[in-house]
Formats: C-alpha cells, structure tokens, sequence
C-alpha cells in the first residue's frame, strides 16, 4: 500500500484540496480526454466523455484508486483512475488510467474598453 502512495507522487499528481476554485484541469486518460472546473471542495463540473457526461455536469470528485478499494482522497494521480460521483449513477464512475494532467491557463479578463468619440 505504502509503495503505491509513493509511486503515485512520484508520476505526478495534484492535490485538489491545494487548487483555487475555477481552477481548470485537462486529465488524459487512456480512453478519454476529461476537462474538470473545479468549484471548490470536492465539487466540479466535469466533461469529456461521450456517455457520462459529453456537456459539463456537477460531480463530486473522491480522488483516485488503482482500481482496487483503496482510493487517495481529493487526488489526481498519473497512472490512477479517477472516482467521481454523477447525480444520475448510484456507483461512482471510475475512468481508465490517468495518462497527463495538465492544468489549463485562465482566461484574461480585459477592462470593457470606452468608445472614443
């Protein structure tokens, strides 16, 4: 169990818990390419894959798992799947295995320039 903690911080990782809200993540799975905006805590709007959510639907993110029971809390992990909880499944959804993360730049937000007259 201890060499799998390792292992994970070793791939690369990210703490949720340590992101600001709005924060956006791009997570490459071996399937499917996932976009995830975080709101805060747990919660996120997540897209990306053709059947659970193709638009953007809240979730709660768990963490990752190796695929067993044991999952790292509010953790995004390279070489882990993910584990999110969908309002409309009563079972969490849990992706293939975590290929990138990488966390996209946000948008500038420009001052509404004044017409000249």
């Amino acid at each position: 169990m201890n060499r799998n903690i390792v292992q994970s911080e070793i791939e690369g990782g990210v703490f949720l818990d340590g992101l600001q809200p709005a924060t956006v993540l791009q997570i490459q799975t071996q399937h499917h390419c996932y976009t995830a905006i975080l709101l805060g805590g747990s919660q996120a709007l997540i897209s990306g894959h053709p059947t659970y959510c193709p638009q953007p639907v809240l979730v709660a993110i768990s963490g990752s798992t190796w695929g067993g029971s044991m999952l790292k809390l509010h953790f995004v992990g390279r070489g882990m799947r993910l584990e999110f909880y969908h309002p409309e499944y009563q079972t969490p959804i849990v992706t293939s295995a975590i290929q990138e993360i990488q966390e996209c730049p946000r948008a500038v937000e420009y001052p509404a320039r004044t017409a000249l007259v």
